[in-house]
């Protein structure tokens, strides 16, 4: 859980070495939700990036937390594959994922639906591909096999399902549901907008990022 800066007294470190505290701002995001689309393009593909990485850079620590939202079916797939992307190259992960919020209507519903779960992963790994990962290694990462497993399982999942589940529990215990959501030092900001402009968001960390 993050810890706000003025409650920096409740870290256990040496009272010679005080690290810093600094704000977290956590923004929850589906890859197939047009929402979250908005805010990530506000906040990674505009000036707005450069303001968080260099004016707040030592006073915020931003974090993309993948939610998948299970009345999108496609949602756990694609968020697999964000995880299969860190597996291989996780200074690539928020270039997929611009350009999977991009090209994120392949993936709804009626996109997917008459193709095998195996053929949304080539796509999602064809993608990768495209900003410079292996594409063979992350589809090797998210095929499922057709096979048991050794043990007899047929439900077995792929390479990245521990990753999954760690998230989606994390997720819950911080009581997420809808996405976009934004939570600043463990608490939901509900006041922040994926509508918001670069400015409004400006004005906002000016207030609350001191």
């Amino acid at each position: 859980m993050a810890l706000a800066p003025k409650f920096a007294g409740q870290k256990l470190a040496s009272s010679a070495i005080q690290p810093k505290a600094v704000h977290t701002l956590e923004i929850y995001l589906d890859y197939v939700c047009p929402f979250s689309a908005k805010i990530f393009k506000t906040v990674y593909t505009t000036d707005l990036r450069k303001t968080l990485l260099e004016k707040y850079g030592d006073r915020v620590v931003t974090i993309f937390r993948q939610q998948i939202q299970p009345w999108h079916p496609s949602s756990t797939l694609v968020h697999e594959a964000g995880y299969a992307v860190q597996k291989v190259d996780p200074s690539k992960f928020y270039e997929f994922s611009a350009l999977l919020f991009e090209k994120q209507t392949d993936f709804f519903d009626v996109n997917v639906v008459n193709e095998t779960r195996n053929n949304t992963y080539k796509r999602l790994a064809q993608i990768a591909g495209r900003v410079g990962v292996d594409e063979k290694k992350v589809y090797d990462l998210l095929e499922i096999s057709d096979k048991p497993g050794e043990d007899g399982s047929l439900n077995s999942g792929n390479k990245v399902t521990d990753d999954v589940k760690i998230q989606v529990k994390a997720n819950r215990l911080t009581g997420v549901h809808v996405t976009p959501t934004v939570v600043f030092d463990g608490v939901v900001a509900n006041e922040i907008s994926s509508s918001w402009s670069e400015k409004q968001w400006e004005e906002w960390l000016e207030k609350n990022a001191k």
